[in-house]
Formats: structure tokens, sequence, C-alpha cells
């Protein structure tokens, strides 16, 4: 059986069940997955709400995949500065391209550049603790507009309202507990363009929002459209009627005088950030009624409500990487299958994409596993035909890389910074505190009593 080493780039989920499934599909595989972060777990790790513990249960499962002897972490690796697409084809016989989406989508409303119109990525990736956004974040609104009908919505939402000590059982890192403790929005607006059996929050994370004591959710009952077809929707399934029953409670429940409202608004698309001396001041929105189909249209009535901080949760995208074919309009890697193409669809030799990037932002885990068992099986296919790397010996790559400086972490590294987060969090009764800054994560990481390819001084990003 034909030995073969596989790149994959992106650490996220859905590169590591990419290398799960190579690994036990074919027993010649080895993969090196290679992340431009210090530490795994993608989004998992950077782009899940600190109070979701729940959800973070999916690391255990990841953490078992990379902990195999045929799949070598290599962290702290972007691809594109520190190693080139004809590099990696030198090294590897494959290379999987898993690099998610982590950008918002733009919104072409006038005001979308006004001081506190924020994407909600980088506010996400800020309580998240992710090593390259600033450690502050400005939170001085005392009423914040947020954009957007899906769960990324809700936890943005969620996160503002919710008080920073009621946070201290989580991972969350000191700068962002110091920051949300800050915080002096009082009032959360949410804003979805369609009605309650059209919107996308899961049940769950829509139940989890009166869970805090200090958080009154106000549904307001003008757009609270259902039509023939949203009342289809409901009859049909089941995690709709789940919602629409969870936004009738909030909508007939008496207010609690909390401290802090979540008010949803449905039917109101936002057309308009309003400004003044360049701050944001008020967003108008366009009353909608629903069409019969799903979708909404416009009645021409708008209203403007007074915000001084606007935050867009409209989805996420992917950014382009250096030598690979993109659709700019679908903000994807261009592929057949999984199979990279360039814009005359042809195939090109070995390189391969899963995840968000191959299929776009939406999906659950279980649409990433069947991402990548779609992509695995096509490139298992190709092998044959796929010549082998000019650089056989598998420790190349990391030679390559350190030759360049480059501050690579292990997986070794990574149990180091760990077990680390874990002890700063028993120290305060905590599951773990997540260290924050790189050049601390690379310092605990690579550890000045260990050698090996994970030893190599601080890199250039700390």
């Amino acid at each position: 059986m034909r030995k073969f080493r596989v790149a994959v780039v992106g650490a996220g989920p859905a590169g590591i069940y990419a290398a799960d499934i190579l690994t036990k599909e074919h027993e010649g595989a080895s993969v090196d997955v290679i992340e431009r972060l210090p530490a795994p777990y993608g989004l998992v790790r950077y782009g899940v709400a600190p109070d979701h513990p729940r959800i973070k249960e999916i690391v255990k499962a990841l953490r078992r995949v990379l902990d195999r002897d045929s799949i070598r972490f290599l962290g702290n690796v972007e691809y594109g500065r520190d190693v080139t697409l004809d590099e990696l084809k030198r090294h590897y016989d494959a290379v999987i391209f898993s690099t998610g989406a982590m950008s918002d989508r733009s919104l072409d409303i006038p005001g979308v550049d006004l001081e506190g119109s924020h994407g909600a990525a980088d506010f996400v990736s800020w309580y998240a603790g992710h090593p390259d956004v600033p450690s502050e974040w400005p939170l001085d609104a005392r009423s914040v507009a947020v954009i957007g009908a899906g769960n990324v919505a809700l936890d943005v939402a969620r996160m503002l309202a919710k008080p920073a000590d009621e946070q201290l059982t989580t991972e969350i890192a000191d700068n962002v507990y110091q920051g949300l403790k800050a915080n002096q929005a009082t009032d959360v607006h949410v804003f979805a363009r369609r009605g309650p059996a059209e919107i996308k929050f899961s049940p769950m994370e829509l139940r989890e929002l009166s869970h805090s004591p200090s958080i009154d959710v106000l549904v307001e009952e003008e757009g609270f459209q259902i039509d023939d077809d949203g009342q289809s929707r409901i009859s049909s399934n089941k995690g709709v009627r789940l919602v629409v029953d969870t936004l009738l409670k909030y909508l007939e429940a008496e207010p609690t005088g909390a401290q802090h409202r979540i008010h949803i608004h449905m039917c109101h698309a936002p057309v308009e950030i309003l400004g003044e001396d360049g701050k944001v001041v008020a967003i108008r929105t366009e009353k909608t009624e629903m069409d019969g189909t799903g979708n909404a249209r416009g009645t021409g009535e708008f209203v403007d409500t007074p915000v001084q901080a606007v935050y867009r949760a409209i989805g996420y995208r992917s950014s382009s990487l250096a030598d690979v074919p993109f659709d700019d309009v679908r903000g994807v890697v261009r592929h057949d299958g999984g199979r990279v193409v360039d814009e005359d669809g042809i195939q090109l030799t070995g390189l391969y994409v899963t995840g968000w990037v191959k299929r776009g932002p939406v999906g659950l885990i279980g649409h990433t596993k069947s991402d990548a068992s779609e992509t695995v099986r096509h490139l298992l296919s190709d092998l044959e035909k796929t010549p082998a790397p000019e650089v056989g010996d598998p420790d190349g790559i990391v030679e390559l890389l350190l030759g360049r400086g480059v501050g690579v972490t292990t997986w070794e590294g990574w149990e180091r910074l760990d077990a680390h987060e874990v002890s700063l969090g028993e120290a305060s009764g905590r599951e773990r505190i997540k260290v924050v800054p790189r050049e601390e994560m690379l310092r605990i990481s690579q550890g000045s009593d260990h050698q090996g390819p994970d030893h190599q001084g601080s890199d250039s990003r700390g």
C-alpha cells in the first residue's frame, strides 16, 4: 500500500475531520495539520461564546484525532506568508485547504463605516480571546443594535447584555472580563427582516437568552407576522415550532424589571446607520411584510431607533488564499466535489478543499463531516495518478520553516499551553482561563526547558 503525506491547511473541525477520515481510510496516510495560530480547533476555540461550554465538548473528539501518531500539528505557521503553495507541493502528495470563514459578510447600506459600527466576527474574536485582535473593545454605548437573525446575533446580544460577573464560571480571558465589566449597555435591539417562522435562531440558543436573571427578553408584538407559508413551516418543522413557541412566551411574559433588556424586532430590514460627528446615533429600519414565499418585502414605512453602536451579524465569509483559485462572488475556493479547479473547471492536481471555504459558512458539524468525506474520497481515488513529492523526508517541511525563523508549535507545545490554561482556571475554581497574547502563547508552548521543533524563540507576530 502506497505511503503518502498530506498537508491540511487549517486546524478547525473541517481540517481535523479530513485528517481523521483520511488516516482511517488509508493506513499509508500521514497528515500534517498546518495552522496559523499557535493553538488548534479554529472556530470551536475562537468562534464560540465562553458561556457555551457544552458546545466545546466537541474539542474532546477533535483532541483524540490530533493525538494520533499519523497526524502531526504544526501551529503558528501562516500559509502564504511562512510557506507557499509551491513549497507545500514539493513536500506533500496533496494539500487540503480547510481555512474556514472568519470575516464578516459586507452590508451595503449608508453609515456602515461610522465609528461604532462593528462586524460581529471581530467582536466574537475579541470575546473568544483571539490573539490577533486588539485586547480592548469599545463598550460605552448604552443602546446597541444587532443586525441579524442567526445564532451569532443571539450570542452577540447575550454577551452585550449579560453582566461580566456572570461570565466568571467560564474560560473568559481577563482582558475580556475587564472589558465587559466596563460595558455600559442596558438595551440591545436585535433586528430580523423576516418573521418568527423564518428566523434562523436555534431553539436552545433562543431559550438561553432568558437564563440570566439580569436580562429581560422583550419580543416586539409589531412584526410578529405568521402567514400561511409560515404556518406551514411551523406545522412541518419541529425546530421552527420550538422557536416560535419560545418567541411567543417572551412576547406574553411580563417584564421583571431586570437591569438589562434584549429587544427582538422582527420584520425590520436595516436601510441606514445614522450618524453625527462621524459616530453612530441611530439605526433606520424599514418595516417589512411576509410575501407568502418565506421572503419579506418592504412596506415603505421607516423607523429610527436611537443607538450608539451597531453590530452586523449577517454571516461569515471566507478569505481568498494565495495561488488558489477563488470565487469572489460566492466567497469559496473554486472546486468540483472538493477537487480544486481553475476558472475553466480544470482540476489542479493534488489540491483539495473542505469545510466552509468549500461550501460557504452554512451547516452544522454533520455537514462538515460529510464534506470532508467527499473530499477525502476524491483525493484517494486520484492517488494513483498523483505524483510523489520532490522532498521525501517528512521533517523537510519543519526544517524549511525553522530555517526561516518561524516559531513552529507542535502538539506537545499545545498540550503545555492547554495544561497551563487549565491550571490558571483551577486557581480560580474554573475549568480554564484562556491565554490571549500570541507572544505568551508561544512562550508557554515552546517552553524554555524544551528542545525540539517547537522550541524556536518568539515570533515576529507575537
